[in-house]
């Protein structure tokens, strides 16, 4: 399945983009799902029919689906009580009835991603629309599942499993009852599940477009955006530039202000200003980005109808993967040297700190943690450029690590 990541910064009209793709992709027949992470029913009001926790039919071909996390986290925490009978009922804990139980914080963005899984794994559609939160939401959202899984790890590593045949033994010596089967059974059903949504992100099908108004605003949101993209290995398939004005026929834009509307303010000054804003940072854009500029309608689109009108690229494309490569320069230089490309990156905003086999970037306001290649663990840091957008670290092999050459 092919799955597009729709975001963008908050107000650029992102649900409005995900919407019109998905309705274009479904209008060549494509079975297409449209799923949306947002609380209220914006998909809804773009498409012109209220969505809500099941999915609903908008054409023969177009699907939408706002999952309920409410519901599902009722679902999960009712069978979590069952699975913790035991325990539960060892120190007298009174149960909660589903009546009364409200989502936790963080319970929306796990049952997103359930949902996010189930979608991508259905056989049901060719092509998931995924219209994701602003990008500094979305970034965390799509990181949630790896760093949940490390977390995991730590807490209940599977080696641990296996002295599982002493605990009712040490249970009757220590007087206590020993960490359940069920424990261990919930932590491998929540690391599989995280996992597949893990798989679902980094797959080859899968791409991120980002949406944005072009301006001041809007060209410093993407270049936060593309670093964050980059940072957590995610390449934009293109750039949606959205609510693009006319630079002709102004007089007849359905946008433009009747002459009595501001009778103090001249409207061609204002309009010509924004224009050539915009220009400018297409431009700019367009030296980085595969852009599709989207005409503003002079109104916020509403049902099919107007979404049909919107120009929005296809779904044909495949982005570039993104790879982190290794070079050998051992033989020139004596290392290795890690090429990360991290456009917008700047270097009094860059950290890095090596912890065991695993190493902590830093680039502006987001932060990643990653494990090092292979080779790279037999290694010890020895520096680190930024240059052309691309950071360099620099690894010396270990001699007490490295293998000796016979």
């Amino acid at each position: 399945m092919r799955t597009l990541l729709i975001t963008g910064p908050g107000g650029s009209g992102r649900t409005t983009i995900a919407a019109a793709t998905a309705l274009r992709a479904a209008g060549t027949g494509t079975r297409t799902l449209v799923l949306s992470a947002d609380r209220t029913d914006t998909l809804g009001a773009a498409l012109g029919t209220a969505t809500g926790p099941t999915p609903v039919g908008i054409t023969p071909a177009l699907t939408a689906w706002r999952p309920d996390a409410a519901e599902r986290f009722r679902d999960d925490l009712t069978a979590f009580q069952t699975r913790a009978a035991t325990v539960l009922d060892l120190l007298g804990t009174d149960r909660l009835d589903a009546e009364e139980l409200t989502p936790l914080p963080g319970a929306d963005e796990l049952s997103f991603l359930r949902a996010l899984r189930d979608a991508a794994l259905s056989d049901r559609y060719d092509l998931l629309v995924v219209d994701l939160p602003p990008t500094p939401q979305a970034l965390a959202l799509l990181a949630l599942p790896g760093e949940l899984r490390r977390y995991l790890r730590r807490l209940l590593p599977p080696e641990r499993q296996a002295a599982r045949a002493l605990r009712p033994v040490l249970g009757r010596l220590a007087g206590v009852p020993m960490p359940a089967e069920w424990l261990y059974e919930t932590a491998a059903r929540w690391g599989v599940e995280l996992a597949a949504v893990e798989a679902v992100v980094a797959d080859r099908d899968t791409a991120v477009r980002l949406v944005a108004e072009p301006g001041p605003a809007g060209a410093d949101a993407v270049r936060a955006a593309g670093l964050g993209l980059a940072l957590s290995g995610l390449r934009t398939e293109a750039l949606v530039a959205n609510r693009v004005l006319p630079e002709t026929d102004r007089d007849t834009w359905p946008g433009r202000p009747s002459p009595d509307h501001h009778p103090s303010t001249s409207f061609e000054p204002i309009f010509l200003t924004l224009v050539a804003q915009q220009r400018k940072t297409l431009a700019d854009w367009r030296e980085a980005y595969d852009v599709h500029p989207v005409a503003h309608l002079g109104r916020d689109p509403r049902g099919t109808d107007d979404l049909t009108t919107l120009h929005v690229p296809g779904t044909g494309a495949r982005p570039t993967p993104v790879e982190w490569q290794v070079a050998d320069r051992i033989a020139a230089d004596g290392v290795l040297v890690w090429h990360i490309p991290l456009p917008g990156a700047i270097r009094d905003e860059l950290d890095l700190i090596r912890r065991g086999d695993e190493l902590v970037i830093t680039a502006g306001p987001f932060r990643r943690l990653v494990p090092l290649p292979s080779a790279l663990r037999r290694c010890t840091v020895a520096g680190a450029a930024l240059r052309e957008g691309e950071l360099r670290i620099r690894f010396a092999p270990d001699p007490d690590l490295w293998p000796r050459e016979r």
